[in-house]
C-alpha cells in the first residue's frame, strides 16, 4: 500500500485573489499557479511547495442556504498548523478578523476565525503548548 499526501483542497470563493493575499499574509502561503478554470472561472492556488489551497470563483457563487456543518458534503473548516499560534492570531486579528472558539487541549492549541467568504479556517499549533 502507498503513503498517501493531501496535496490540496479546491473551494469556492467570491474573490481569489482577495483570499490568496489574505492566506500569504497570515501564513506566509506563496502563490503556485493561477489563472483560468473550468467553466470560465479563475483559480488561484496559494500553499506551500508541496501543498495549497486552490481558491476558485466563477463570478458570484452566491450565499450558502445551510451552515456547511448541515450540508452533504460541506466544507466545515480547514486546518492550518503554525509554530507561533498566539504571533498568527495577533496577524489574524490585525487583518480584521475575528479569533473564536479557542482550545488548549492535546495534541495542540487552536483557534477558529471566518473570512469574508464565511469559511472557517482552524489554526493550530504542536509547537507551543501552555
Amino acid at each position: 500500500m502507498k503513503n498517501a499526501m493531501l496535496e490540496h483542497v479546491n473551494v469556492t470563493v467570491s474573490d481569489p485573489l482577495r483570499t490568496a493575499a489574505m492566506l500569504e499574509q497570515l501564513f506566509g502561503w506563496k502563490i503556485r499557479w493561477q489563472g483560468p478554470a473550468k467553466n470560465e472561472g479563475y483559480t488561484v492556488h496559494v500553499g506551500a511547495e508541496d501543498t495549497y489551497l486552490a481558491v476558485y470563483s466563477l463570478g458570484d457563487p452566491g450565499a450558502n442556504s445551510l451552515s456547511s456543518y448541515q450540508a452533504k458534503g460541506g466544507l466545515n473548516h480547514v486546518g492550518i498548523v503554525v509554530d507561533d499560534l498566539d504571533g498568527t492570531e495577533a496577524l489574524v486579528k490585525e487583518a480584521g478578523y475575528r479569533p473564536h472558539n479557542h482550545g488548549d487541549y492535546e495534541p495542540g492549541r487552536r483557534f477558529y476565525f471566518n473570512d469574508d467568504d464565511d469559511i472557517e479556517f482552524e489554526v493550530i499549533s504542536y509547537a507551543d503548548q501552555s
